[in-house]
């Protein structure tokens, strides 16, 4: 009973990318491909680099026949790929390589994570033209949608900073385009990339536009209610 137990345990483990689990039919593999690709993978670990039909199919549902025709299939669809090796002796052998199968996960693991960073960013900027919407309390004209997406695409200004300047503005009392342009060029100027960042700065604006206006009042010359960005 121990020695059966030892060689379960000597039998070893495999790590597969959970990602094949997952997308393998994305890939268009079905089932019985992807077992034999699973079975490649253990005789590579085990340093059986060139496992015949034979041996895989000894260990699936298959025939011998079957199992030969989908590594042909396999290799001609670019999932898996025989390379030749020499040894230090000089002697040529070949060998299995899963390489093209992971590269094959990569690309749609990255078409995947575009397609999400893709509709994240189409969902942000339409919550940035509604906000501005909501504190213009108005539809934005045309000129105006072409500045939003040009601070997004042509300055590349995140659209949480773009909100932390119409947030600004209004504080400033300046709703309007030209002076939430200022505070961004002001912010991208200084290197403004993060709310936190922005709120310091903002706070810091505000603190030395306070100071000017009670030292214009302690002179008698009148004050001005808000924060003028545009002075910077």
């Amino acid at each position: 009973m121990k020695s059966n137990i030892l060689a379960w345990l000597e039998e070893g483990n495999i790590t597969i990318p959970s990602i094949l689990l997952s997308e393998y039919r994305n890939l268009n593999l079905n089932e019985t491909e992807l077992v034999l690709l699973l079975n490649i993978l253990t005789f590579i670990e085990k340093g059986n680099e060139f496992p015949t039909p034979e041996e895989l199919s000894a260990r699936m549902t298959v025939s011998i026949l079957e199992c030969n025709e989908m590594l042909r299939r396999l290799i001609q669809r670019g999932f898996i790929e025989i390379i030749d090796q020499y040894s230090n002796d000089g002697i040529r052998f070949e060998k299995y390589t899963v390489k093209p199968l992971w590269e094959k996960l990569i690309d749609l693991f990255m078409i995947n994570n575009n397609a999400a960073k893709a509709m994240d960013k189409k969902t942000d900027e339409t919550d940035l033209y509604t906000c501005f919407e909501n504190e213009f309390g108005r539809p934005l004209s045309p000129f105006e949608c072409e500045s939003l997406g040009m601070w997004m695409d042509d300055d590349h200004h995140d659209p949480m900073i773009i909100k932390a300047a119409l947030r600004e503005s209004v504080m400033s009392g300046k709703l309007n385009f030209r002076y939430i342009d200022r505070i961004l060029f002001e912010w991208k100027k200084n290197g403004i990339k993060t709310i936190e960042q922005a709120k310091n700065h903002g706070r810091k604006f505000r603190q030395k536009q306070t100071q000017k206006v009670i030292t214009k009042d302690e002179n008698h010359q009148p004050t001005v209610p808000f924060y003028n960005w545009l002075e910077q």
